[in-house]
């Protein structure tokens, strides 16, 4: 069967349908370091702003610094005037708590500007794919390197980037954060919106990289047509010296 190839809007796909996926893992960030009033909070590849519209509602002082142009404009239309999303690290600083919950996988920020708005006792979070043996969109990554012709990525380790930027780790945690989808179609264009998928695109026939992954979401459809990946993310806490 010939594919169908899928409308492809990163920026809003991100917002409608792969941004949700990750609502644990904030919530528990965001609590594990008491986010609220007084909090002055800095998102680091903060997307289309849902982890920032929710550190907001807990009474914070969000901000958030995203390097794609599409998901900037996209998150103005949707956060409160009091929420500010700029493409570089803001000048406005220090802030007392920074997250980084793509840090193992599309960051567009490198260790410096983990500490760049930071004074002592910030705590900075990084975050990214947990266990392989614990995550079922692991043999997706996997499709996606060898789509794009490249050698499997290693997991990050999130303890030694947060020592490379000269901080001290102080505490993880894992979250189930599992991908769920109302059908296939919705499946391939939130991974499609990772990001994970760009080079395999880039290199190839977009039809046939949806192809492929239509035929790896297999083991993930269930009899009512929904898509169902249970996965879990992991993070690291550290603290500016």
């Amino acid at each position: 069967m010939t594919p169908t190839l899928v409308p492809h809007h990163p920026a809003r796909d991100w917002a409608e349908i792969q941004e949700r996926m990750l609502v644990p893992l904030y919530e528990a960030v965001h609590e594990r370091l008491g986010v609220g009033p007084g909090t002055r909070l800095l998102g680091l590849d903060s997307g289309t702003g849902l982890a920032l519209l929710m550190a907001a509602a807990r009474g914070a002082s969000a901000a958030g610094a995203e390097a794609d142009h599409a998901r900037v404009e996209l998150a103005r239309t949707r956060l409160p005037d009091t929420v500010t999303v700029t493409s570089d690290v803001p000048e406005d600083g220090p802030y007392d708590v920074i997250t980084a919950f793509h840090a193992a996988d599309r960051t567009s920020f490198g260790p410096a500007d983990l500490t760049r708005a930071a004074q002592r006792g910030t705590a900075v979070v990084l975050a990214g794919w947990g266990p392989p043996e614990r995550c079922a969109t692991e043999p997706l990554l996997r499709l996606a390197d060898r789509l794009a012709d490249r050698r499997p990525s290693p997991r990050t380790d999130l303890a030694a980037l947060a020592a490379r930027a000269g901080l001290r780790p102080v505490g993880d945690g894992r979250v189930a954060c599992p991908f769920g989808y109302a059908d296939e179609t919705s499946a391939v264009r939130g991974l499609l919106s990772t990001g994970v998928f760009d080079a395999a695109v880039r290199a190839g026939d977009p039809a046939q990289v949806e192809k492929e992954i239509e035929e790896a979401l297999a083991p993930y459809r269930r009899a009512d047509g929904t898509v169902w990946m249970p996965n879990v993310f992991r993070y690291v806490v550290a603290r500016v010296p």
